[in-house]
């Protein structure tokens, strides 16, 4: 048993590509908790997802024993952060299980959106920040530059920034070595009860729910009494221990450790990320600070392009939603595409992850509705409704007003880019309330959006004008009033309740003129005009019409003059005397 003083509790956190779970298969090869045979790259991204988007989902904790330069042994615990603006509220978690953070930043890239979002949220939770200049390896690596922008951006010495590479190992020691110096042993190791914090959760379809905790203070043994504090629910430990990189099962987990819990628990949705876990029969008062309830910000319906395929998608949500908490689901059923599932998400990758999960994961086609967020509709005849879905949006005559939500958002840009960036936040119906200069050549603009404006392809449009070169990372800012309609599109006078959407009354017509020459586009011809409409509330504002199919007349004409053929076109269009 290490002692509680030599336990250093940290976790990794960057913009996306940065490099953090490279580096830490360095961090876990030097202290040769996995062995150079059993080593393959991004060895805590589990999923194949993970592994393609270079994104990290499920974050997945690992203990490391290091000798030190002293002559000690330390136990690290090393905790792998989602490096998403999806899934802030699971990285805020994972940091308040931390100490200390290693804040990497790209030596090349230099400091992005998210880098500063992240550096901030683990300044909010207290924690010691070691920068790590990473890929100084690369090429194009600027180092001067970035060391310059970590004094002016994020208010750090430069001179405490380690220089490393993840790829060749280059700085790993003196990573090594400053976690063990710089960051500070665990905290509120104190306290007379036993606590522990739930930082993640996972699903084993054997063990049931595996919680990850980081105990804070006393000792949880296996087979004790659990009481999760959130809602006073008890359990019983199954199994405890920690992973080194694979589970090893303990008798105890005591101060200062990360591990996982499993108990009798069979639903996730039951233990909640961020809860605190203490023993029933010494159980603590107050909880650990900082937990919330996670909701849902973005909604969309999903169905199955073939209708026989209901039930696999109902087994595949219900699987998925398993290991995700966060991830709602309610059945519902359209005239146009049958029966399929209304799905909450918490922001736009984790609705794209989902939605690629199934494709891939559970070989579904599906089709997926305008994805929309939570409006609030205060009604004339007092109280207010939170609608998610257009069709529930009640008559224009009871509504008083509509309020959306919206998000305070932070674009990092080149500097030349910035007349397309304020064209594009106004087309988007937004503000920029503040601009500052990174450096000579980048930009950061703060601007305020309403959320359902961003969804579909904001980003994409983001990285089109600035080349590649912009990134954004937001937070949820709050409600406010806007004049909201709800469009429908009618084929041939019948309402298409797939197609409707709440918009902004100032952009129905185009979006309705959008919509109605991409279906004109899509839907084949019959024999008969079809006609398609938008309308805004019985008021038609955009019309397109699909002509009919007429016979070829031509078609027994082979060669000969061109008079044959004009004389049947002009027969035919006489029609039928």
């Amino acid at each position: 048993m290490v002692e509680t003083q030599r336990i250093r509790n940290f976790c990794i956190i960057a913009h996306v590509d940065h490099g953090k779970t490279t580096l830490s298969d360095r961090l876990l090869e030097r202290t040769q908790t996995v062995m150079q045979r059993e080593m393959k790259e991004q060895l805590l991204d589990s999923m194949d997802l993970e592994r393609e988007r270079g994104i990290t989902i499920k974050c997945h904790p690992v203990s490391m024993n290091y000798l030190a330069a002293d002559g000690k042994d330390y136990l690290f615990n090393l905790i792998d952060t989602p490096g998403h603006v999806d899934f802030s509220y699971e990285v805020s978690r994972s940091l308040a299980a931390c100490e200390g953070a290693l804040l990497l930043i790209d030596a090349s890239q230099g400091v992005e959106a998210q880098t500063l979002a992240n550096a901030q949220l683990a300044d909010s939770q207290g924690l010691e920040i070691i920068p790590v200049i990473n890929k100084v390896d690369l090429p194009s690596a600027d180092v001067d530059r970035v060391s310059k922008q970590i004094e002016d951006i994020l208010a750090i010495p430069a001179d405490e920034a380690i220089l490393a590479s993840g790829k060749s190992g280059i700085g790993v020691d003196e990573i090594l070595e400053a976690v063990v110096h710089r960051l500070p042993p665990p905290r509120w190791t104190d306290h007379p009860k036993p606590r522990a914090l739930v930082f993640d959760s996972q699903f084993d379809s054997y063990k049931g729910v595996i919680c990850y905790v980081r105990v804070f203070s006393g000792s949880f043994p296996r087979n004790g009494n659990l009481i999760l504090m959130s809602d006073g629910r008890k359990t019983q430990i199954k199994e405890i221990g920690k992973f080194c990189p694979q589970p090893v099962p303990l008798d105890a987990l005591t101060v200062g450790e990360v591990g996982y819990v499993v108990t009798g628990i069979r639903d996730v949705a039951e233990i909640k990320i961020g809860d605190t876990l203490s023993l029933s029969d010494d159980s603590a008062e107050e909880m650990l600070p900082g937990y919330k309830e996670v909701r849902p910000m973005v909604f969309s319906g999903l169905y199955p392009l073939d209708t026989s395929d209901y039930e696999k998608l109902k087994k595949s949500v219900g699987k998925l939603r398993l290991n995700d908490a966060a991830f709602t689901f309610q059945s519902e059923t359209s005239v146009a595409l049958g029966f399929g599932f209304r799905c909450g998400f918490l922001g736009l990758l984790h609705m794209e992850i989902i939605q690629e999960r199934l494709r891939r994961e559970y070989d579904l086609d599906l089709i997926s509705t305008y994805p929309s967020v939570v409006y609030r509709v205060h009604m004339t005849a007092g109280g207010m409704v939170e609608v998610d879905n257009p069709l529930d949006l009640p008559d224009t005559t009871e509504v008083l007003r509509i309020e959306e939500p919206t998000i305070l958002a932070r674009i990092h840009a080149p500097n030349d880019s910035i007349g397309d960036l304020l064209a594009l936040v106004t087309e988007k119906r937004g503000t920029c309330s503040n601009t500052e200069t990174i450096d000579e050549t980048r930009v950061m603009m703060t601007c305020h959006l309403p959320l359902n404006e961003i969804l579909v392809d904001f980003n994409d449009r983001l990285k089109s004008v600035t080349h590649g070169y912009g990134s954004m990372d937001y937070d949820m800012d709050e409600y406010q009033e806007s004049a909201l309609v709800r469009m429908e599109i009618l084929v041939n006078a019948e309402p298409v309740d797939a197609f409707s959407t709440i918009v902004h009354r100032d952009k129905a017509e185009t979006r309705g003129r959008a919509l109605c020459s991409k279906l004109k586009d899509i839907l084949p011809r019959q024999l008969f005009k079809i006609a398609l409409q938008a309308a805004v509330g019985g008021k038609v504002i955009a019309r397109e019409t699909i002509s009919a199919l007429r016979k070829d007349v031509t078609a027994k004409c082979y060669g000969g003059d061109i008079s044959r053929k004009r004389k049947l076109l002009e027969k035919q269009k006489e029609g039928k005397k």
